[in-house]
């Protein structure tokens, strides 16, 4: 399994919510679906893997930047 992303306060928040929320339904019996709330949780964790690597690619593209311009100098 893949290591997880850094996350935001935002989604750490959110992904307890829905955590307490699946356990509430856990708590109404084996029955229950929460189907849902995992895929609301899987969507938290793909988009905070989306920004992590969209961030380390902004900033390489900004230390590359950084290094044209020192040797433009």
């Amino acid at each position: 399994m893949a290591k997880d992303p850094n996350f935001t306060a935002r989604e750490i928040a959110q992904i307890g919510w829905y955590t307490a929320r699946m356990a509430k339904r856990g708590i109404a019996g084996e029955n229950v679906h929460i189907g849902d709330l995992t895929r609301k949780v899987d969507r938290i964790i793909d988009g905070a893997r989306e920004r992590e690597a969209r961030e380390a690619a902004e900033a390489a593209e900004a230390e590359k930047a950084a290094r044209k311009a020192k040797y433009r100098k």
